[in-house]
């Protein structure tokens, strides 16, 4: 089409158009006046293939069970093959060390071999200031209550899906958690928030705590220490954990 073919306004509209944005260019600030340099991010080595990030502190690396403490002193679960398992009837564990808001890396394992169903099938916890518990259970093809499955807020949120694999192959476990604030008075400033994936896969998306896991009736919050252990519980079935480490926020 030739210029004399166009239609006469908008032959006198294209330049009218072309200087309006010229003149808007000319008037935003130019793209360095947006930039900011500092601070500079810490550089942090992301680690991999089973290795914790180079600013993480590593409560579990395979070889022994320091890091840990159970209800008689020192921690007796069963350390083999670069995993530690529950004894049944020893007790859960906790870390030596208390933490507030972190990024959590758990790495678990059920029995290979199918035992009993539902909450009697591969249970233990991990519980997040030794009271928000996310749960760990063989969710596999094993029906039981939604919010006490695998990577459920154990009776408080239920899991977007259910990312299980199948008994006796490793699974993971990532959780960022903020943990509650307290006024002085001891009243809820802020409850507790929890982001889990399970195998990759975002299970529980930035969701609000209601107060510490229980198992009757509905969860209150007590104003407690900033920061407080980890805790892996005991529920009598031969859960494996390994290659455990925290990044503190």
């Amino acid at each position: 089409m030739t210029r004399s073919a166009l239609p006469l306004a908008l032959v006198f509209m294209i330049p009218a158009l072309l200087a309006a944005l010229a003149q808007e260019r000319e008037e935003l600030p130019p793209p360095e006046e947006t930039e900011v340099w500092e601070p500079e991010p810490a550089v942090v080595h992301p680690g991999g293939h089973g290795k914790a990030p180079s600013d993480a502190i590593v409560l579990f690396d395979g070889t022994d069970l320091s890091k840990w403490t159970g209800r008689n002193g020192a921690a007796e679960w069963t350390v083999a093959h670069g995993a530690m398992t529950v004894k049944p009837g020893t007790g859960s564990i906790s870390t030596v060390d208390g933490f507030g808001d972190v990024q959590l890396h758990v790495e678990w394992r059920t029995p290979t071999e199918i035992v009993g169903e539902s909450q009697g099938r591969g249970n233990s916890g991990i519980f997040l200031m030794e009271r928000y518990e996310v749960q760990v259970l063989d969710s596999y093809d094993n029906r039981s209550y939604s919010n006490g499955q695998a990577a459920s807020i154990y009776k408080q949120h239920i899991p977007l899906v259910n990312a299980s694999r199948a008994p006796g192959e490793w699974q993971t476990y990532d959780i960022v958690f903020m943990a509650p604030r307290f006024a002085n008075d001891g009243s809820l400033k802020r409850p507790a928030t929890m982001t889990v994936l399970h195998n990759g896969v975002l299970v529980q998306n930035h969701v609000e705590i209601e107060g510490p896991t229980v198992f009757r009736g509905k969860p209150r919050y007590e104003a407690h220490a900033p920061k407080a252990p980890l805790q892996l519980q005991d529920h009598r079935n031969y859960v494996s954990y390994r290659n455990i480490w925290v990044r503190e926020l």
